[in-house]
């Protein structure tokens, strides 16, 4: 458990994790400045998003569904001559 936990710390760094981390870290302090309890809770969110890799939605939880495409119906009424 603690080797999946260290490697899911110390791996996987693109940009959008450390983005999170770095909004995560200056809304902490400007939360802790301001006494604000709104601004600090939205930190701790963005702070634990990047420390866990994880996202809002979950993995692909913000695709949207494609249509479902309808085949022509080729076996209509047979012919007869």
């Amino acid at each position: 458990m603690i080797k999946t936990l260290k490697y899911q710390l110390l791996t996987g760094w693109h940009l959008a994790r450390r983005i999170r981390l770095a909004l995560g870290t200056v809304l902490l302090i400007q939360a802790i400045a301001a006494s604000d309890m709104l601004v600090g809770a939205f930190s701790i969110l963005l702070f634990g998003q990047a420390l866990t890799n994880t996202g809002c939605c979950g993995p692909s939880g913000c695709n949207v569904p494609l249509p479902k495409q309808h085949k022509k119906d080729t076996t209509g009424p047979v012919e007869q001559g």
